[in-house]
């Protein structure tokens, strides 16, 4: 939570970063005023006369029309002087664009806006950071519009085509949640002077990469293929891709191995920490019988009973144990002891298996014995 609960006024709050700031400053307790384009004018000075904090996030991107650009500065300067009328003081927040130093309409319009509320600082009427932000993705993002990584998220999600002009092409890349995390930070230690902030972290990478990245998330899915996407950029993008799926494809089949013993499924597989799949067997099935040379196995029984039992290939020694759902534990399987599973129970049992590698049936690893 932070420190004290503040009014927070956000102006384009139905726009994609805006949407996510929104949310989080709900999360943490703050009294959130959004202005999106629909918001009445009284209701904007009103919003910005008790916020102790304003976020400028509103500004045209890629208008059908470039007098957007125009309208754009004119609320620019609108904000600033509601700003400066309300007598508060507040911290302001912009979101600029790394392109803010281009000669085009785009360009030139973000200096305007950025001029405008720098001005408020001068004067004293506010402390304005501003952030020229580079290529920002996350969810909620709306594709051929907020960002290349919207784009191409939406198009694999769905199997269409991505358009790649210059895969060699430079592309910095900020994750929306990191930049919310900082714009909240700093709501707690605001700076002591007005000028321009870093947004971060920024992740380099290429049109390229990216693509091939986003690629393999879309063909992971295909084949129950997850990558390593636990950090970095990598969590982002694939919580961004993700996030993309129409709702029609928020699940998808597993094909399982049925017989009368009962049924084998992976669930999931990883480049380099093996696989996870799903075991059942009816009463009275044993399963198994084999042991592995180097394949390492972790089961664990989440239906019914079980009773694992091994024994050492070489020597004879043998182990045995019993299971169940009710008093969950983790079962290893050990290279050089054959092993088997049996349902000791009188309904189905159902087992999680992880196996630290992906099976390969050229080189199973897995070599037949009786326990």
């Amino acid at each position: 939570m932070p420190s004290e609960a503040r009014i927070v006024a956000v102006t384009g709050a139905a726009g994609f970063i805006g949407r996510n700031l929104v949310v989080r400053l709900q999360e943490l307790g703050h009294d959130v005023r959004r202005i999106t384009r629909a918001t009445p004018r009284q209701e904007i000075q009103a919003a910005l006369d008790d916020a102790e904090v304003v976020f400028h996030l509103a500004g045209a991107i890629r208008p059908a029309d470039p007098i957007e650009f125009l309208r754009s500065v004119a609320f620019a300067n609108d904000v600033a002087a509601a700003i400066a009328r309300g007598g508060r003081r507040p911290l302001v927040v912009y979101s600029s664009s790394r392109k803010a130093s281009e000669d085009t309409g785009f360009g030139r319009s973000a200096r305007a806006c950025e001029e405008a509320l720098l001005r408020l600082g001068e004067r004293g009427e506010a402390t304005v950071a501003v952030y020229r932000l580079p290529n920002t993705f996350g969810k909620w993002a709306r594709p051929n519009y907020n960002s290349v990584v919207a784009t191409f998220c939406h198009n694999l999600a769905r199997g269409l085509p991505i358009r790649i002009d210059d895969p060699a092409a430079p592309l910095p890349l900020l994750y929306v949640d990191d930049l919310i995390a900082q714009w909240c930070a700093l709501m707690d230690a605001p700076p002591e002077a007005s000028g321009y902030l870093e947004a971060g972290p920024v992740h380099e990478t290429t049109v390229g990469e990216l693509a091939a990245t986003l690629a393999a998330f879309a063909e992971g899915r295909a084949c129950g293929r997850v990558e390593n996407v636990g950090s970095g950029l990598q969590r982002a993008l694939y919580a961004t891709f993700v996030a993309a799926l129409p709702a029609e494809a928020f699940s998808y089949p597993l094909v399982a191995h049925t017989d009368p013993r009962g049924s084998f499924a992976e669930v999931l597989k990883t480049r380099d920490g093996g696989q996870v799949s799903v075991l059942t067997a009816e009463p009275g099935v044993t399963r198994g019988g084999h042991y592995h040379h180097s394949k390492v196995e972790k089961f664990l029984v989440v239906h019914g009973h079980a009773r694992f039992r091994f024994r050492h290939i070489l020597d004879g020694e043998t182990f045995e144990l019993m299971t169940s759902a009710e008093r969950p534990v983790v079962v290893e399987t050990i290279p050089g002891w054959t092993h088997d599973i049996t349902n000791v129970g009188n309904g189905v049992m159902v087992s999680l298996l992880w196996a630290n590698e992906v099976f390969d049936r050229a080189r199973p690893d897995t070599v037949t014995m009786p326990v």
